[in-house]
Parts: structure tokens; C-alpha cells; sequence
């Protein structure tokens, strides 16, 4: 009886786990088959597969997003915020938690209160402090990414930092090494595991950033969030490319994913274990 019952059970588990994934996917599955679609046949039939596969509504989808352009953007941003944010947040988390003081606590406290903070409430004042500093670019762009990301990773790092024995800054000093070369060659590589951690939490939010952008970058410079934000402005009653630009704009995220996949699971894991 017991043993029918724990079947009964991996069953049940097993046919919601399918359920959900069916309704997970079912979002994708209508943007692919339809993007393969002409209009007439979008509107005729939105959940059957398409007549003949229309190759043509990718190829000017590519053109009309300017996808290389975008896509170059959005890596070049996403790139250099998210090591900006893992460099400052890592030499600050570890400076936090070593130096136990009324000082360190009161800017750790400031750190993690800032994550309460929505961006709403600064925007104005921030875009209008950036314009006239004249740092409304790619590079006003990433410094704001690291003031935005940089209280959640300090607090990822300050955390991490407290499964780092102490010893193993007096045994390097011992040894003749600098603050610098403790950090950077014994520290730094102990916190890989949340290194990537953070990585992938910041990589998510900005490529995935639309409001930002917007406020900062023109469309000329546009990432692939805000430039699909154009395309489907242009395409609104086109949906047959408008689909085909969102199929296109999501690949990159996918091909991601799928090569870093075991880097980004062994990661998340062994930094939630830290």
C-alpha cells in the first residue's frame, strides 16, 4: 500500500510538472509559429501551424531591427556593467566585512537600505543630474547600472565573505603580500562561486532593462529592449515581423543559456551554499 501510494504520488508530481511546463512554453510556441505566419494567416488561425514557413518576415525583422547594431550594444553595455559591479562590489564587500567598526556596519546598513529604494523615485532627478553632467551615453549608462547593483551584490559579497577564514589574510601578510595581492590572487578566487552568482543576477536585469535605456541612450544606440520598443511601435498592426523581431531578439538569451548552462546551475547552487 505504501509503495502504491508513493507511485500515485511521483505520478501526480510528474503530470503537474508537465502541465506547467506546457503552459510555460505556450507563450513561445505562439511567437514561433507565428512569426513564420503572414498577417491574413495570424488572424485566420493564431494556435494552428502556419501553411508555408515565411522565411522573409526574419529577414526583415534582421534589417528593420538593425539586429547586429542592437545586439552589439546590449553586450557591450550588459558586459562592462556587470564587471564594474563584480569588480567594485567584491573589493567593497570584502573591505566591509574585514574591518569591524561603527563606520563599516553604518555603510553596510546604507548598502542594504538602498535595495528599498524604487528606481521610480530617483529617476527624475537622476536623468536630469546625468544631462547636465553630459553623461547621457553608454558610459552614464553603465556608471548608473553600478550604483543600481552594486547594494545587493555588496550585500552577496559581505555575506560570502563570512565562510572566508580570517587566518588566510594573516598567513598572506606573513608572507609578504599586499592588501592588494591578498584580495586579487588568495580572496578573489575563494568567491567565484557568488562572482558568478552575481554575475548572472545583474547580467538578467540589464539586458533585460528597458526603462534606463530609454531615459538615457537615443535610438541610434538603442540595446535590443529598447529597440524592439521601436520596432513594435513601427509593426504594431504588422504582427507577422513584429513576432518574427521578438523570435530574433530572444536568441541571443537562449544560445546564452544553453552553452553556460552548467557554469550558471553550479554557480547559483554553490553560492547559495556560501
Amino acid at each position: 500500500m505504501k509503495k502504491n501510494a508513493e507511485k500515485r504520488n511521483k505520478l501526480s508530481i510528474e503530470v503537474i510538472g508537465l502541465l506547467l511546463g506546457l503552459i510555460w512554453l505556450a507563450p513561445f510556441y505562439l511567437m514561433i509559429v507565428n512569426a513564420f505566419k503572414t498577417k491574413r494567416q495570424i488572424f485566420s488561425g493564431v494556435l494552428g501551424l502556419p501553411e508555408s514557413f515565411i522565411f522573409d518576415n526574419f529577414v526583415q525583422a534582421f534589417i528593420d531591427l538593425e539586429f547586429l547594431k542592437s545586439l552589439f550594444n546590449s553586450v557591450l553595455i550588459t558586459g562592462l556593467s556587470v564587471a564594474v559591479i563584480i569588480l567594485f562590489s567584491s573589493m567593497a564587500g570584502y573591505a566591509l566585512a574585514r574591518n569591524k567598526s561603527k563606520l563599516s556596519g553604518i555603510i553596510f546598513f546604507v548598502f542594504v537600505a538602498a535595495m528599498l529604494i524604487p528606481f521610480q523615485s530617483v529617476m527624475i532627478p537622476l536623468v536630469s543630474i546625468f544631462g547636465q553632467a553630459e553623461m547621457l551615453n553608454a558610459g552614464g549608462l553603465v556608471f548608473m547600472y553600478l550604483g543600481f547593483g552594486c547594494s545587493l551584490s555588496i550585500f552577496l559579497y559581505h555575506g560570502a565573505m563570512t565562510g572566508v577564514s580570517k587566518s588566510m589574510d594573516e598567513a598572506a601578510i606573513i608572507d609578504g603580500a599586499n592588501r592588494f595581492q591578498l584580495f586579487w590572487y588568495i580572496i578573489f578566487p575563494l568567491l567565484k562561486p557568488i562572482s558568478v552568482t552575481v554575475g548572472i543576477l545583474n547580467t538578467i536585469w540589464i539586458w533585460n532593462d528597458y526603462l534606463l535605456p530609454s531615459l538615457v541612450l537615443s535610438e541610434s544606440n538603442a540595446t535590443i529592449p529598447l529597440k524592439m520598443f521601436y520596432f513594435f511601435g513601427q509593426y504594431t498592426k504588422q504582427w507577422h515581423l513584429a513576432l518574427a523581431g521578438l523570435t530574433i531578439a530572444i536568441l541571443p538569451v537562449i544560445i546564452g543559456y544553453f552553452f553556460a548552462q552548467k557554469q550558471i546551475i553550479n554557480g547559483v547552487s554553490e553560492g547559495a551554499v556560501k
